[in-house]
């Protein structure tokens, strides 16, 4: 169940805001003052990687039934 929920709220955030959550990461990760630049499309692959941790945690929530 917690991971069917991490997936969900992880995907919304990076469906909807992956520009932020990008650059969030970016920051988290990288040390010193070093600049840094995407290319457009890593936004776009982003926002799919966000509908694609949806999708499947609701197919997790659906199947979750099957197995009881």
């Amino acid at each position: 169940m917690l991971l069917r929920i991490v997936l969900a709220v992880f995907g919304v955030l990076e469906l909807f805001f992956p520009r932020q959550l990008i650059d969030y990461m970016m920051d988290v990760t990288t040390m010193g003052e070093t600049t840094y630049e995407f290319k457009p499309w890593v936004y776009k692959v982003a926002r799919l990687e966000g509908l694609a941790f949806v999708l499947i945690a609701v197919w997790l929530s659906k199947n979750r039934g099957k197995d009881s």
